[in-house]
């Protein structure tokens, strides 16, 4: 949970009647509960807004199998954390919705920095890179699947191995992660289309699975430094 506005002039959090916390509620402080946890709390003049991110403890994303073994948090501070949340909260705002290996992604990453608050965070080992064959098995599923909303654990089925470990051998592999590497191909196809057909930029967007124009067009601008409409202007012949 992320408070995002406002906040109290106390708050006090306790578990198995242990005092965890006895201050006060801030923007961007930020609070884990593991799954069957239980703890009471007392609020005093509340007036805050906060975002809450639910992680089914059964997942199996990196980072989340030890999530239900961590200690509760209590307003701590983490950037990273806050501007994910944020973000994805922004994205929502404004009626998008996310792609499902996106939010695993954001799950993921949320997930090892929590742990690293709690430095229990296992120091980072090095990784393979994925076969020829195996990463050629995704890019072709990603390929014939630029439209769906693909996940990162389809991927990983694909490629026949556990999540954790396809997420950091395809990283190793092409220094994109998953996600990432999908919504680039996206963006090189939307490319090809802007340049070579006449299709609108909605159709565009919906053919490569984006959820609306909007969403494609900022994706667009963030990683070509353009809109789709000027890309297209700027590679027609007469320009």
């Amino acid at each position: 949970m992320l408070t995002e506005e406002g906040g109290t002039s106390q708050t006090s959090i306790r578990h198995e009647a242990r005092s965890l916390y006895d201050g006060m509620d801030r923007p961007g402080a930020l609070t884990f509960v593991p799954a069957g946890a239980e703890r009471q709390g007392f609020y005093r003049d509340v007036n805050l807004s906060y975002s809450a991110l639910w992680i089914d403890p059964d997942i199996g994303l990196p980072g989340c199998e030890r999530l239900r073994d961590l200690p509760i948090l209590v307003n701590r501070k983490d950037v990273v954390i806050a501007t994910l949340l944020s973000s994805l909260r922004d994205e929502m705002a404004l009626g998008h919705k996310p792609d499902t290996a996106y939010i695993e992604h954001l799950v993921a990453l949320v997930s090892l920095r929590v742990a690293t608050l709690n430095r229990e965070q296992h120091p980072s080992v090095g990784h393979g890179c994925l076969s020829r064959r195996a990463l050629g098995r995704v890019r072709a599923y990603i390929d014939a699947h630029m439209n769906a909303d693909v996940s990162l654990s389809e991927l990983a089925a694909v490629a026949d191995m556990a999540v954790d470990s396809f997420a950091r051998r395809f990283k190793a592999t092409t220094g994109l992660a998953p996600y990432a590497y999908v919504i680039e191909e996206r963006v090189r196809r939307a490319e090809l289309l802007l340049r070579e057909t006449g299709l609108s930029i909605g159709s565009i967007a919906f053919r490569l699975g984006f959820s609306s124009q909007s969403h494609f067009t900022t994706t667009f601008r963030r990683l070509r430094g353009m809109t789709p409409r000027a890309y297209r202007v700027n590679s027609s012949p007469e320009s």
